[in-house]
C-alpha cells in the first residue's frame, strides 16, 4: 500500500494521548509492562517518562510529538510490514506517518515477545 498526503495529514492530527492507552492495553494483554513500553518510546524519541507524561497531558498531536522528539539514529533499521505498509517503502516526504509506523512496529514487536535487545536496534560492530 502507498501512503498519500491525506493519510499523512490524518495521522499527524491524531493525539498521542488517544493512542497511548491502546499501546498499554495491547502490551499488558501480552504480559508486557508499561515500563517496557516507555523503554521503547524513549529509545525511539528520547522522551523519558516525565516528558512523555507531560506530552500526554498537553494532548499533543503526532506531528508535534515527533517534532519535539530526537529520533534515534538507528530508527532507519526498523523494517517490515505494519498495518499493511512496508516501513522502508514509505516515502520520506511522509515523515510523521513513517515515524508513527516506527513506533507501531516497536510496540508490535514488544507485544509479540521479541527480546528488548532486538527491538532496540544497534548497528553491528565490525570489530573481530
Amino acid at each position: 500500500m502507498k501512503v498519500n498526503a491525506e493519510k499523512n495529514e490524518q495521522v499527524s492530527k491524531m493525539t498521542f494521548a488517544s493512542i497511548y492507552p491502546h499501546y498499554v492495553s495491547k502490551l499488558e494483554k501480552k504480559g508486557r509492562t508499561k515500563n517496557e513500553l516507555h523503554q521503547v518510546i524513549e529509545w525511539l524519541t528520547g522522551f523519558d517518562g516525565d516528558t512523555l507524561q507531560a506530552l500526554i497531558e498537553e494532548k499533543v498531536n503526532f506531528e508535534t510529538f515527533f517534532q519535539r522528539a530526537t529520533i534515534h539514529p538507528n530508527a532507519h533499521m526498523i523494517k517490515g510490514v505494519i498495518c499493511g505498509y512496508r516501513i522502508e517503502d514509505i516515502d520520506d516526504k511522509f515523515k510523521v506517518y513513517k515515524q508513527c509506523r516506527y513506533l507501531d512496529k516497536l510496540v508490535d514487536e514488544l507485544a509479540k515477545g521479541r527480546k528488548m535487545e532486538k527491538i532496540l536496534r544497534e548497528e553491528k560492530s565490525s570489530v573481530k
